[in-house]
């Protein structure tokens, strides 16, 4: 990969990380907390613990990714970005852009998943 590509990716990476972080930054200023006082019945009371539970599993994703994002950054560094962990071929360009923190070309990917639906 050309030191060109490896640059804008760098940029796409640092972007995503950028809002990523906002969007957290976001939500942790947002009021989180669930006080029984404030609704006047049990339904109330459920969809406020419901909304906050899907908004913890959001920012344990976004914190996942976050973390790849910093993974792929280091490649960069490295000099490792676009390689296949698996078989150590080249990751296709297409699939950098449409997922620059993939660790697996395609067909490894492919693979993979074939292998975790097997196993369940």
């Amino acid at each position: 990969m050309n030191k060109r590509d490896l640059t804008r990716f760098k940029k796409l990476l640092l972007t995503q990380r950028k809002q990523l972080q906002g969007n957290q930054k976001k939500a942790l200023t947002g009021d989180i907390h669930v006080d029984p006082d404030n609704f006047p019945d049990e339904i109330d009371t459920a969809s406020s613990e419901v909304t906050l539970q899907f908004t913890g599993r959001l920012r344990e994703r976004e914190q996942g990714l976050i973390a790849k994002i910093d993974a792929a950054l280091a490649k960069i560094e490295n000099g490792d970005f676009g390689e296949c962990v698996s078989c150590g071929e080249d990751i296709g360009a297409a699939r950098l852009k449409a997922r620059p923190v993939a660790e697996r070309c395609i067909d490894c990917k492919s693979e993979q998943e074939k292998l975790e639906r097997r196993t369940g």
